[in-house]
């Protein structure tokens, strides 16, 4: 059974995009793209066997060049879950335009390693009402940003959480990982 791991940025106000993400002015974002945390991450991200985002968050990466159709995260399988976006599946992304809870259920009976949900704020709100999210890795960004993507989309969850490692980074990033608790 493969594991679903929620990896995401967020601000301090847990947001894991803001008003300038959002409207692809990346130069105007408080979120921060460079530092010691970014070699960690791309190394952490090899151990995932699949990628897995929202429509917003896989177009989010048009506005830096990107194609449909083509991987954000070379060598990695994604599987893209949005009824909007409109572009041929190939070998390296699949366009999922069915109800992602039971492809995601299926998905992780047959994996056998760690699956990485890094962004969708709806989706995975609705994966977590459904207990599919077992970890929680936040690169937590030392800013706040008043609005944009909440974590969790429109979900307001109760859950305890389990605190199973801790980085710190020099430049203020934080990097807290949790196994989800479900009652």
């Amino acid at each position: 059974m493969g594991t679903l791991i929620y990896h995401v940025a967020v601000s301090l106000d847990y947001f894991i995009a803001d008003q300038a993400m959002m409207e692809g002015r990346i130069d105007q974002t408080l979120f921060l793209f460079d530092g010691e945390h970014v070699p960690d991450f791309l190394a952490e991200i090899q151990d995932y066997e699949a990628v897995l985002m929202g429509g917003k968050t896989y177009a989010f990466g048009f506005k830096m060049g990107a194609k449909p159709g083509e991987p954000g995260y070379k060598g990695l399988k994604h599987y893209i879950f949005s009824r909007s976006l409109e572009f041929e599946s190939n070998d390296e992304v699949e366009l999922i335009k069915e109800d992602a809870i039971p492809f995601i259920r299926h998905l992780k009976e047959q994996a056998d390693g760690k699956l990485w949900l890094c962004g969708g704020g709806e989706l995975a709100g609705s994966l977590l009402q459904h207990k599919l999210i077992d970890q929680l890795v936040l690169k937590i960004n030392p800013v706040m940003v008043g609005d944009g993507v909440p974590l969790f989309g429109s979900v307001k969850p109760r859950l305890t959480f389990d605190l199973i490692d801790m980085k710190q980074y020099a430049n203020g990033v934080l990097k807290p990982t949790y196994n989800i608790i479900y009652t």
